[in-house]
């Protein structure tokens, strides 16, 4: 756990120095495209059960949540302009760089879900997947890319998330549980990156 610590602060640091330059132009756009504050900022469930605040780039109006679901289907009418081409590249995930930075997330690991969501898992999947610190990446990020068109679909999307796509994501994050190292977290990212690049 101390050496996974010391790889993620190692990467996140120089990650967040190199993308500086990226945080900026995307700061100036997003502030340019709508009003609004540049983060986004949402409760999720981190390791052990504790909540942290998660941090995105806003790529939705403002009040989003109040104004609609806690998932993002399809042509959501609440996405901004910039907020397509930013979750399209996943950049809005960039800012996460900082919750690893502040211990709350790793670069690798299950994806943090909200509050309701977790108080849907199986009690033994519960534990299991909240053992290791949440990730800005996993399998599922990777390998998981249905879910927005099974969503988009659906009669009703928030339904379809927990009964189809939920049980999916968890079998991956009982993977990553079962099989992590640190090996697994550079080769995880680097499918991550090239997956993005495509």
């Amino acid at each position: 756990m101390i050496l996974k610590r010391i790889f993620d602060l190692f990467f996140a640091l120089a990650g967040t120095i190199f993308l500086l330059p990226v945080f900026a132009s995307i700061t100036i756009w997003i502030k340019l495209d709508s009003s609004g504050p540049v983060f986004f900022r949402q409760e999720r469930v981190g390791r052990c059960g504790k909540s942290f605040r998660i941090f995105k780039f806003r790529t939705m109006c403002c009040d989003a949540e109040a104004k609609g679901r806690q998932i993002t289907v399809g042509e959501d009418p609440r996405i901004t302009r910039s907020g397509r081409f930013l979750r399209r590249y996943k950049l809005d995930e960039l800012p996460q760089l900082l919750n690893v930075v502040l211990g709350e997330m790793s670069l690798v690991g299950p994806r943090p879900e909200v509050p309701r969501y977790v108080s849907l898992y199986p009690d033994d999947v519960r534990d299991q997947v909240l053992s290791v610190p949440p990730g800005i990446t996993d399998y599922a990020s990777i390998e998981y890319k249905d879910e927005n068109a099974i969503l988009g679909r659906a009669p009703d999307p928030d339904r379809a998330y927990i009964e189809e796509v939920m049980p999916v994501k968890l079998k991956y994050y009982l993977r990553y549980v079962a099989e992590r190292s640190l090996w697994l977290d550079f080769i995880l990212i680097i499918r991550t990156v090239k997956a993005i690049m495509k």
